[in-house]
């Protein structure tokens, strides 16, 4: 657990919250995206929220890609928000997803939540993707994925989801249950993928089945 926390430091947790606060508000469901690149048409507010010298690659639906320049090299990243979060009326903070690289590091598809309250100690984030669950470790008001083959897992079943249920347990009151909405994903972790260089494992396709060869009758 402790490698896995070193992997972010406080820049880059600030880079989070930033970032979330630059998506909250998505594009409405049925409008088109724009074709130019992100940061020619941000807002001004995006271009305020976003970490200093943070590169905006593009927006899809809920979903914004970015990349920056640490001391340890380039680091690229998605960040999304919750399209509905149950109970309503709990004092959090928005709640957001991200998916990390770090070419220099060889570290990438770093997977974490931000529930926007302190999490209760020992408990555990539980994620599902249409079905298939996920167990993720908490500290402070995050999660993330224990080990490296299971952030790459999950960030494969988020590419080919439909949605997203995140659901958290606070130190004080009722556990939360959050919804993400996957459309626009695929397209924001290939931006991050291409600008940090990540290659992503295709499937051979398909072999035809082959027929068994009649016995020829004499």
């Amino acid at each position: 657990m402790v490698r896995k926390m070193s992997r972010f430091s406080g820049f880059w947790r600030a880079a989070l919250v930033a970032a979330a606060t630059a998506t909250a508000a998505p594009m409405p469901a049925g409008v088109a995206q724009p074709k130019k690149p992100a940061a020619e048409t941000k807002p001004a507010a995006e271009t305020k929220a976003v970490a200093e010298g943070t590169q905006s690659l593009g927006r899809f639906d809920a979903w914004a890609a970015y990349v920056a320049q640490d001391r340890t090299g380039r680091v690229c990243y998605v960040v999304g928000q919750a399209q509905k979060s149950e109970p309503a009326g709990v004092a959090r903070k928005a709640p957001s997803a991200m998916v990390t690289h770090r070419p220099a590091e060889k570290i990438s598809n770093v997977v974490s939540f931000v529930e926007g309250y302190p999490l209760k100690e020992g408990s555990e984030v539980m994620l599902d993707v249409g079905g298939k669950k996920f167990e993720l470790f908490t500290r402070d008001d995050s999660a993330w994925a224990s080990t490296s083959e299971l952030d790459k897992t999950i960030v494969t079943t988020l590419a080919k989801g439909h949605a997203a249920v995140v659901k958290g347990t606070p130190q004080k009151g009722a556990p939360t249950t959050d919804v993400y909405s996957l459309s626009g994903f695929p397209k924001a972790l290939a931006l991050i993928d291409k600008a940090c260089g990540v290659q992503r494992e295709e499937k051979a396709p398909a072999k035809p089945a082959h027929h068994a060869k009649k016995k020829a009758h004499s």
